[in-house]
């Protein structure tokens, strides 16, 4: 169990889990995940790449030389799920990219720029092409420049932009940018104006390019999930747990069936925000027993997408029970030394800041057999027939609160506003509130 059950966990008298420890594990997690986790092996064409555990997505990343096309082809040959090509790249050599272009277009591909991207130059003439486009990124145009003064094969060569671009449904103000830009500079589009030229698309869904499930699953009969929160007791649960019967997915794939190639590659998972001393509390799918945080993390991973954070018990003094718990969502933030979280971000999510909050240490801040006499917040602001874990949440949850005291026999809760002369008393359990900032001790990148 998490944290031993309710009745005795939060009140052993435990010596604080060492911080340095705490950040070796993590650092641990980090090793294992990229060594251990890391997908399937990389297929690589030139600038273009695809994992072999979800060839649905090719990648672009850097110049576009005069041997991209025959990459590209390669690339397509070899990945005939190919359904959506995220750019990275400088721009190159433009027939090269026109002819890139052609293909996505004929193929069907979608073009998406993830967020701290960018698509300059040539190759807008390929995002230009996709079935379905977006920008999260910087996407960037401008003339095209020749180290020769050949007017005839420039002006052929805008021809040829001129008429693939119209092919592509390219808005006219966006061709007219791109001529009007010298080759020294670069005109990145504003969110305003991605819009207003409607340069993002949406594609329906058609026969042709459906999403296609890039794992299969089996179903475990009986396998144990937690039906209370992180910290509390997990109770068997007659539901099965779907894990991947080969390399992990990521998205759920009924669910992939009803989303476009953007909105699923936008979903899946890209890096773990590690922190240390952080237990997300609550919304448990599962829970069981692992080796280390890095196989909590691989058990999470391995859940087809159901899984969007874990928090990992690891005080070595508990070595019966599960100590890992996967979860449907984040949960509730919760100091606790002895814990290790993870939180899935996805392409679309932010970088994670720190965030602050009050916390009461059930490892460090609950004194057993303490009494906290005065400075109550009045009768309204007791709880009577309370459990011990709902004086401390409730102590955290009010603003005004700096303390609790807990009446084991009468189960009474008393909040209070200020921290009196603490005295010896059997029978009562006193939590003093702190104030914590909590930043990811490590963010780990899938790719």
């Amino acid at each position: 169990m998490f944290f031993e059950y309710e009745r005795t966990w939060e009140y052993q008298v435990l010596p604080s889990f060492p911080f340095g420890l705490s950040r070796i594990l993590a650092f641990s997690l980090a090793i294992s995940l990229l060594s251990n986790v890391a997908f399937a092996a990389t297929k690589k064409f030139g600038p273009f790449s695809f994992e072999e555990s979800d060839p649905s997505v090719i990648t672009l990343t850097g110049e576009i030389d005069l041997y991209s096309a025959l990459n590209f082809r390669r690339a397509l040959h070899a990945s005939q799920k190919a359904r959506l090509l995220v750019l990275d790249s400088v721009g190159g050599a433009v027939q090269m990219a026109l002819l890139i272009a052609d293909d996505v277009h004929e193929r069907g591909l979608s073009t998406f720029i993830p967020k701290g991207k960018g698509c300059y130059s040539a190759c807008a003439f390929i995002f230009m092409a996709g079935a379905e486009r977006q920008v999260d990124g910087e996407l960037g145009v401008h003339q095209i420049s020749s180290e020769t003064n050949d007017l005839v094969n420039a002006q052929l060569s805008i021809s040829d932009i001129i008429d693939m671009l119209a092919r592509f449904d390219t808005p006219a103000e966006v061709m007219t940018t791109m001529f009007k830009t010298p080759p020294s500079q670069m005109h990145v589009f504003s969110s305003e104006e991605i819009d207003r030229y409607k340069l993002n698309r949406k594609a329906a869904l058609t026969a042709s390019n459906r999403p296609i499930p890039t794992t299969a699953t089996v179903t475990l009969e009986g396998a144990p999930s937690s039906t209370t929160n992180s910290t509390g007791a997990p109770a068997s649960d007659p539901n099965s747990e779907k894990v991947a019967s080969s390399s992990p997915s990521l998205i759920d794939p009924a669910q992939s069936e009803k989303m476009s190639a953007i909105e699923e590659f936008a979903r899946k998972p890209t890096r773990i925000a590690v922190y240390t001393g952080l237990d997300l509390f609550g919304d448990d799918l599962t829970s069981k027993r692992t080796v280390d945080v890095a196989e909590c993390a691989t058990s999470c991973l391995e859940m087809n997408g159901s899984c969007k954070a874990f928090t990992f018990n690891a005080n070595p003094k508990i070595v019966r029970g599960p100590n890992c718990f996967l979860k449907a969502n984040e949960g509730r933030a919760d100091g606790n030394s002895v814990a290790i979280s993870g939180k899935f971000l996805a392409s679309a999510d932010p970088d994670p800041t720190s965030f602050s909050m009050g916390t009461i240490d059930p490892k460090k801040a609950l004194f057993e057999d303490v009494d906290l006499p005065g400075g109550d917040l009045g009768v309204r602001a007791s709880i009577s027939n309370a459990t011990p874990l709902q004086c401390r949440l409730a102590c955290i949850d009010n603003d005004r609160c700096v303390a609790f005291t807990y009446i084991k026999k009468k189960r009474e809760c008393w909040l209070k506003g200020a921290v009196g002369t603490p005295l010896f008393k059997s029978g009562m359990i006193s939590g003093v509130k702190s104030f914590q900032t909590f930043a990811p001790a490590k963010v780990i990148g899938l790719d």
